[in-house]
C-alpha cells in the first residue's frame, strides 16, 4: 500500500492579534504553504500552542487548514493525557474530514510501555481515521520504546506513522527496519531529518518549515529523490535555522521569524512569552541568510 505520509509536513504556527486567534494571518500561512509546495499540514500541534486554544478556534483553525489545503494531507493534532479528552477532541475534529490525526504520547502521568500500548490502541478504535503516534520525550517525560511501537504498527491496522523526536537515531533506525512497508517513520526534529532519511526514514514534520517552506521542500524533495549530495547541501545550509528555531522554546523563535517577514505577530499565549529581541534579531539575521521572501 502506498504510504500517506512521507516528505514535509510543516506543525502550524497559530498567529495571534491583540490576544485573539488571526484568522485572516493564519489563512495567508497556510496559502503560504500551499504555494511552496509543502507536502502536507500539522495543525493544532504543539508548534500551535494548542493547550491555549479554545475548541472553537481548533474547530476554525482545521476548517480553514483544510478550505486553502484541499489536496495535500491533513493530520490534526488530538493528543492530551487523558483518553477520554483525546476521544472527545477526536469527535470534535473529525467533521472537519483530516485526514489523520496526530496523537501524542501521555504527559506528565509516565505511563507504562504496556499503557501507552493500550492508550493507542483504544485511541485508534475510537476513529476510522487514521492515527500518527507523536514520540517526544523532552515534552512528555516518557520514551515509547521501540517494541511498543513496533507492536502497534504491527497489530493497529489504522496505526500508519510515527513522529519521532525521541533524538535516539538507534531507536530510530530499529523503528524503521521492523516497520511495516506501508508505516511511515517521519523525524520530529529538523536537525535529524538528513539522517533518518538516508537511514530509511519518509521525511519530518518541521517546525522550521513555518519560515522557510520552499527550502525546505527543496530539501526533503533531494532525499526523497536519492540526491544525497544535494539532501546534504541544503541539510548543512539550513543547520543554523535548524538550531535558532530553538533558542527559545518552540514556538517563540518560529513566531519571531513569521514577524520578521511581516507574516504576523510574534505574539504568543501564556504561560509562553514573546521573543526577546536578541532572539529576533538571531530569526531576522538566519532568514536573511537564507534569502526567505514572504
Amino acid at each position: 500500500m502506498e504510504k500517506l505520509l512521507k516528505g514535509c509536513g510543516t506543525a502550524l504556527a497559530t498567529p495571534f492579534k491583540n490576544g485573539a486567534v488571526d484568522f485572516d494571518s493564519y489563512k495567508k500561512l497556510v496559502r503560504r504553504q500551499a504555494e511552496a509546495g509543502i507536502h502536507f499540514l500539522v495543525p493544532l500541534g504543539s508548534t500551535a500552542e494548542t493547550p491555549c486554544l479554545s475548541d472553537e478556534e481548533k474547530v476554525e483553525l482545521l476548517r480553514i487548514t483544510r478550505e486553502e489545503f484541499p489536496s495535500k494531507p491533513v493530520v490534526a493534532g488530538a493528543g492530551s493525557n487523558s483518553l477520554d479528552a483525546t476521544v472527545k477532541t477526536i469527535k470534535l475534529l473529525e467533521p472537519l474530514n483530516p485526514d489523520a490525526f496526530l496523537i501524542v504520547v501521555p504527559f506528565y502521568n509516565k505511563p507504562t510501555q504496556e499503557g501507552l500500548y493500550e492508550y493507542f490502541s483504544a485511541v485508534a478504535a475510537s476513529t476510522s481515521k487514521p492515527i500518527v503516534m507523536y514520540n517526544v520525550p523532552g515534552r512528555t517525560g516518557t520514551n515509547m520504546k521501540v517494541a511498543t511501537a513496533l507492536k502497534l504498527a504491527h497489530e493497529v491496522k489504522n496505526i500508519i506513522a510515527v513522529k519521532e523526536a525521541s533524538g535516539d537515531l538507534k531507536q530510530i533506525e530499529r523503528i524503521i527496519a521492523g516497520a511495516p512497508s506501508d508505516f511511515s517513520v517521519l523525524s520530529g526534529n529538523d536537525d535529524q531529518t538528513f539522517p533518518i532519511m538516508a537511514c530509511g526514514g519518509d521525511g519530518v514534520i518541521s517546525v522550521a518549515s513555518n519560515v522557510a517552506p520552499s527550502q525546505m521542500v527543496s530539501f526533503v524533495d533531494a532525499a526523497l529523490s536519492g540526491d544525497w549530495k544535494k539532501a546534504r547541501e541544503w541539510n548543512y545550509r539550513l543547520l543554523d535555522l535548524f538550531d535558532n528555531c530553538f533558542v527559545e522554546s518552540n514556538p517563540i523563535p518560529v513566531k519571531a521569524g513569521l514577524a520578521a517577514l511581516s507574516l504576523c505577530s510574534a505574539q504568543m499565549r501564556l504561560p509562553l512569552t514573546e521573543a526577546s529581541e536578541q532572539t529576533k534579531e538571531i530569526m531576522k539575521a538566519t532568514l536573511d541568510v537564507l534569502n526567505v521572501k514572504s
